[in-house]
């Protein structure tokens, strides 16, 4: 607060405007959608003469996007719950032991966050095509656990950074052995970041399309693939319904897992209030 009050009376109330017009600048494809999600037309048209729900309804009626939701559900469903345990694992051996090429390791689990997906992809479609590999659901699968891996490794070794290894020691000297320790003091106690990570590491993989666009097949495509299908085709409002559905509910489930399990303190994005109560503790 006295930091603030320190600045220049032009930047006091240029900053706010600042962030306000880039908010409104990032928002207003958003908004665009949303309005144009129910124009009665066939045609895309902004603003909407007249209003309608045909689109939404054409969304859960589409069977190639039953399909494409019916391969997201499948390969989410694995590779988030792979992701999680891989990236646990992970995060337990490197938060705990030390071993030669740590960093290393480090930087390469983590490098999916800076290489692009697409290179991802292909790199994968060239490796099963020289292997003879049929591209079936195990390929997408792969592909989408080394895509979330960082995100789980984050939100675990952030909880672990928080754990308390006194719990795990008092419940080890009272005779509890080291399986023991870890379902019933490790485990619950990392609960919030594991259900974070998974959290994320499923949406992202539910949404991920420029990899999902090399290692698919006609059998195996994601609903993302079959929007990009689809639009290539047709030119109506419903992929502009479906993005409203993908916006409504990615934003419940992060909203609820930041109201009832405290995601913000999970993903350390809360440092700033952290900062500033000290400084007015100061």
């Amino acid at each position: 607060m006295g930091l603030r009050k320190s600045l220049p009376l032009w930047l006091r109330i240029g900053a706010p405007v600042l962030i306000t017009l880039i908010l409104a600048f990032v928002l207003l494809p958003v908004v665009v959608v949303v309005l144009a999600s129910f124009n009665e037309k066939a045609l895309l048209t902004f603003p909407p003469q007249a209003w309608s729900w045909r689109w939404f309804e054409r969304v859960f009626t589409y069977s190639d996007f039953r399909d494409g939701f019916h391969a997201s559900m499948v390969v989410t469903f694995w590779s988030s719950l792979l992701a999680l345990v891989i990236g646990t694992g992970l995060a337990i051996a490197v938060k705990r032991m030390a071993f030669p090429g740590k960093n290393i390791l480090q930087a390469i689990l983590l490098s999916p966050l800076v290489i692009p997906h697409f290179t991802v992809g292909l790199g994968l479609l060239i490796l099963v095509a020289q292997l003879n590999i049929d591209r079936g659901y195990g390929i997408v699968i792969l592909c989408h656990v080394i895509l979330v891996l960082p995100f789980v490794l984050r939100s675990v070794y952030v909880s672990m950074e928080n754990l308390d290894e006194r719990l795990e020691q008092s419940a080890a000297s009272l005779g509890a052995s080291p399986v023991r320790v870890l379902f019933t003091i490790t485990v619950p106690l990392l609960a919030p970041g594991l259900f974070g990570g998974w959290l994320f590491a499923a949406i992202m993989s539910f949404s991920e399309f420029t990899a999902s666009l090399f290692v698919t097949t006609q059998s195996t495509q994601t609903l993302p693939v079959t929007m990009y299908n689809y639009v290539r085709e047709f030119a109506d409002p419903t992929l502009a319904a479906l993005s409203v559905v993908y916006i409504v509910v990615t934003a419940t489930l992060l909203i609820f897992a930041n109201r009832f399990l405290g995601l913000g303190r999970i993903l350390n994005i809360c440092l700033l209030y952290t900062s500033d109560a000290a400084d007015e503790g100061l």
